[in-house]
């Protein structure tokens, strides 16, 4: 290409490059615009500017096609047609109407590489605040008291925990600053299968229970052994004497029967930033309130509360019912719902501002087991908990009664049977919003057992064996029964010779009455009857035998599968909003 070829390739318009093709009648792209095409190559130079034999090459003179030669802005080995008009030379195009071909491939271009340089701009920024968001997220390794791995196609049980944990940025200033950072608040939410429904499980703070033996991991990779402790409050399975969440979690199992899969756990400043984040969120109380403890103060009625004001709502004890923990589980209820409410409104999920300060501040506040740890898996649990209607996420509380062994009442216990059946239930995977069927069906013959007449409780006389349930099993149902249900003529007879997976109740036919009674009391299948003998008790009068398996959830807590949640149990859904007196 010469000086001027060159001069003006530099400002030609990428649609001045396409030429007609005489044979074709199509327009092709010119590859090369300045000079003529021959079919016979010209010898390489070692310089544009220079001659054959390195001279100077001077201009061109004007070019004359042969009548019947190559037409000069012909592509090699074509021939323009005689009559066809000269095609002027590039750049000096006039007079003619640029090929509609060539304008859609230059706007195709364009448009093309734009959208190209968008995607690699949008990809890379969103790797790069996902790498962000990765780093703000902070871990607990709990070992085997978490799954390793999130599923989306199972039930699965989280945790979350609110630490009463005073110190870090945002959290001093709330009364006892050295605080270990118990467990204060705890929510062991479960979520269906299906995704049809969610329960909330609020756990008391004061309830008394057992805390395990608890396997805790060590600044330097080693695993330490924290001693379990008997009788005591719920919250000291965290903080004291250096108990992870992991100890947490293995608490719950042991008074809940329900295995937690993750944990999540939030200090006070997670109330602040998240309820911040999505510009506040509405609460109703039914009378105005100055708390002078928590510095909270509402006017009766509804209330758009963030910040500071949502921590004071969660942390009052002395505004509502009898100023007891029960109450303020409650209220946090009440704010739970509200928070969710207003974190999947269209407000909040149409407003990318909203979403990105959501985003820090929630993985900012929490921390979680390593499971769960990747912004990618906590991504992939907040759209299956978005597949929940709010009207079918229920909150409530665990069941429990005042401590009988304190005069002065500080501590709660389970009220059992109520906490047994409720935590069955929500291991059954049963909503609390909506019946479900789930029992299988039993053989026409086995479900006949549990058809017929039924004794009254008093006439039914049992022995009662342990056949592989916890220790105290059989004097705890032979209490039960005494007590409670008024199956007086029983008696617990010990460990079963042999031990039994499932529980069993073993009857004569003329005993299938009574047998079918006690059945309904202890709430078992049809499966668990075994029509047989009786025996001897000890005053040598026949009795039925109750032996208690592995499967023995504690007395009182039936054996079938429940297939709606207990008629009296107390609960509010995240789609309705209560004022709370």
């Amino acid at each position: 290409m010469d000086a001027q070829g060159r001069g003006r390739a530099e400002n030609i318009d990428p649609a001045d490059q396409w030429v007609l093709n005489p044979s074709t009648g199509e327009y092709e792209l010119r590859l090369s615009p300045s000079a003529p095409h021959s079919s016979v190559p010209r010898p390489r130079r070692a310089n544009p500017s220079q001659g054959p034999q390195g001279g100077t090459r001077t201009a061109p003179g004007p070019r004359r096609p042969a009548p019947d030669g190559p037409a000069p802005d012909a592509l090699p080995g074509q021939r323009r047609r005689r009559g066809a008009p000269e095609e002027p030379p590039p750049g000096r195009r006039r007079g003619r109407t640029k090929p509609k071909k060539g304008k859609a491939k230059k706007v195709l271009l364009w448009t093309g590489g734009s959208m190209a340089f968008i995607l690699i701009a949008v990809t890379g920024a969103g790797y790069l605040y996902l790498r962000h968001l990765e780093g703000n997220v902070t871990t607990t390794d709990v070992g085997s008291a978490a799954k390793n791995g999130f599923s989306k196609d199972e039930a699965f049980n989280i945790l979350i925990i609110g630490t009463d944990k005073r110190t870090g940025k945002g959290n001093t200033g709330y009364g006892d600053t050295g605080s270990v950072g118990h467990a204060d608040t705890n929510v062991l939410l479960h979520v269906s299968k299906d995704r049809t429904n969610a329960t909330a499980l609020s756990i008391p703070r004061d309830l008394i229970v057992d805390v395990p033996d608890c396997p805790t991991k060590q600044p330097d990779g080693s695993t330490k052994v924290i001693p379990g402790t008997q009788g005591v409050r719920f919250n000291t399975s965290l903080g004291q004497d250096g108990r992870d969440p992991g100890c947490t979690m293995r608490t719950v199992k042991a008074v809940t029967g329900i295995t937690p899969d993750h944990f999540m756990m939030a200090d006070f400043n997670a109330v602040k930033t998240l309820t911040s984040a999505v510009g506040g969120v509405e609460v109703c109380v039914g009378k105005p309130i100055d708390d002078k403890e928590s510095h909270l103060k509402l006017p009766e009625g509804k209330s758009v509360i963030e910040g500071e004001q949502a921590l004071a709502f969660v942390r009052t004890r002395h505004s509502f019912g009898n100023q007891g923990d029960l109450d303020r589980i409650k209220v946090q209820q009440q704010f739970l719902g509200a928070l969710a409410r207003k974190m999947t409104s269209s407000d909040t999920l149409t407003n990318p501002s909203k979403l990105l300060d959501l985003a820090e501040a929630a993985t900012k506040a929490l921390t979680v087991d390593q499971g769960i740890g990747k912004v990618s898996t906590l991504k992939d649990v907040a759209l299956e908990l978005k597949k929940v209607p709010p009207k079918n996420i229920s909150f409530t509380t665990v069941p429990v009664n005042d401590n009988p062994a304190e005069k002065i009442k500080a501590t709660v216990v389970l009220q059992q049977p109520a906490a047994g059946q409720l935590f069955q239930t929500i291991s059954s995977d049963v909503s609390l919003t909506a019946v479900k069927q789930q029992q299988k069906k039993e053989s026409s013959a086995v479900a006949a057992r549990l058809k017929g007449s039924r004794s009254a409780a008093a006439d039914v006389r049992v022995d009662i064996y342990n056949g592989g349930a916890p220790g105290g099993s059989a004097q705890e149902t032979l209490n039960w029964l005494q007590n409670n249900e008024g199956v007086l003529k029983s008696s617990q007879l010990g460990n079963a010779d042999t031990p039994l997976s499932k529980t069993t109740l073993e009857y004569a036919p003329d005993q299938a009455d009574q047998a079918r009674k006690l059945a309904d009391i202890m709430g078992l299948p049809a499966s668990a009857m075994k029509p047989g003998q009786s025996e001897k008790n000890s005053q040598g009068l026949p009795a039925i035998v109750l032996t208690l398996g592995k499967d023995f959830k504690g007395a009182g807590v039936p054996l079938t599968a429940p297939i709606k949640a207990p008629a009296d149990l107390v609960k509010s859904t995240a789609d309705k909003q209560v004022c709370s007196t």
